[in-house]
């Protein structure tokens, strides 16, 4: 026991830093846009179920999705979930065809309960990346462009049971990072252009379940919902410019972000039910209101050719396990899920969308109650209604769910 909990802290303690410095494992161009790609706060065991977790619940899984299963937590055990994941990608644009590959932690989060009915939460987490790296032949020369970095969370959350079968809960995040976007130009001369943004602010998101007990409490239907509100971001953005007959670096529309870069409003909801503690399925429904959101040109700049649209996904997934009591193959679990995305991005009147598919497989670590989460997602993006790039991505996601008598009081013999 001992030894699993040192080493567990020690993943801890290796995985905090590396989130914190975490890049953009996989270059996409389209992470170019707005504030990158953005996160679902979604788990090893929820990707493998089509990115779910509204409804979810359960005393040994950690649902940042919704805090308010925080609430549902085992009195003796401290968890913790640990993420990292591994990508192909295969992209084509005009014919060309492009390979990438990439792996890198993607999450840490802990759990534990404070007293009956009220359990808390906190981790670190991505709330979007930016990277990519492409370029090509001008008029008397070449260019490339590059871009690099994200916005990451660090949250604190609490989830209440204040009567049987109703919770609610609440995450606080600080976002902190940058990120940058830059245009190369060899010709005559060799000159830059260099976008900045550096964020400093909090975030806030609430969450309610309600579960409905059928056929005499063995089955379980239950209904999530969350809501984030819009705000304001605060921060710096600016632009850099460079050209090697100056020899001069030059600073272009230093502004703050407060007023001029938003977040909009955010609603989920979810419907799953259970059956006979073994059989899972889960529908979501995610709605942003990213049209009304703001983002501004920087000064100095031509006016982009992107804008917001609102941004909407649904996801389905299913969970099967055998027997928990029985043998091990009876005590795993399997997974299966799929989801539409209707993204954010908007570029030249192409929205950007992606669909995918996931299976998995949890694994229970022999002589306790820790999960090892396997799971393989494909996943296909594109613009509509003009194809500007299409990409195929192929994700191998770990996790690992440890879960610890930390609070078991040993009897004195």
């Amino acid at each position: 026991m001992r030894t699993v909990r040192t080493i567990a802290l020690l993943l801890l303690v290796v995985a905090a830093g590396c989130l914190v410095a975490r890049a953009q494992i996989v270059t996409t161009p389209y992470s170019k846009m707005g504030y990158g790609m953005l996160s679902d706060n979604v788990s090893s065991i929820q990707r493998s179920m089509g990115g779910v977790g509204y409804a979810m619940k359960g005393g040994r899984i950690i649902n940042v999705m919704n805090p308010a299963s925080y609430a549902n937590v085992d009195s003796l055990t401290y968890l913790w979930d640990v993420g990292v994941d591994l990508t192909n990608l295969w992209s084509k644009e005009n014919g060309n065809k492009g390979y990438n590959f990439g792996g890198g932690l993607d999450y840490l989060t802990g759990h534990f309960r404070v007293t009956k009915g009220l359990g808390a939460a906190f981790g670190l987490l991505p709330y979007s990346s930016v990277g990519y790296s492409y370029g090509g032949d001008i008029d008397g020369g070449s260019e490339s462009r590059s871009g690099n970095g994200g916005f990451n969370q660090l949250f604190v959350g609490v989830g209440y049971e204040p009567v049987k079968n109703l919770s609610v809960g609440f995450n606080f995040a600080y976002l902190f990072g940058s990120t940058s976007n830059t245009t190369l130009i060899n010709s005559n001369s060799t000159s830059y252009f260099n976008r900045n943004m550096k964020m400093r602010d909090w975030n806030a998101q609430f969450g309610l379940q309600y579960s409905l007990p059928l056929s005499k409490g063995r089955d379980l239907l239950t209904v999530g919902a969350t809501f984030q509100p819009k705000k304001s971001f605060h921060g710096d953005a600016w632009a850099t410019s460079f050209d090697s007959q100056d020899s001069k670096v030059d600073t272009i529309g230093f502004t703050s972000m407060s007023g001029k870069y938003e977040q909009p409003a955010s609603i989920g909801v979810g419907l799953s039910y259970n059956l006979n503690r073994k059989l899972t399925l889960e529908a979501d429904y995610t709605y942003q209101k990213w049209s009304k959101a703001k983002y501004e040109s920087i000064e100095g700049f031509e006016p982009s050719p992107m804008h917001f649209d609102d941004r909407w996904k649904i996801a389905g997934g299913v969970q099967f396990t055998p027997n928990k009591r029985g043998s091990y193959v009876g005590a795993m679990s399997f997974r299966a899920g799929v989801f539409y995305n209707h993204d954010y991005m908007n570029y030249n009147g192409n929205n950007v969308r992606d669909y995918g598919a996931s299976v998995g497989v949890g694994l229970p670590a022999p002589g306790g109650k820790t999960t090892v989460n396997l799971g393989v997602e494909w996943r296909h993006r594109e613009t509509s209604p003009t194809q500007l790039i299409t990409e195929n991505y192929l994700n191998i996601t770990l996790g690992v769910n440890f879960n610890e008598l930390w609070f078991w009081k040993s009897r004195i013999r």
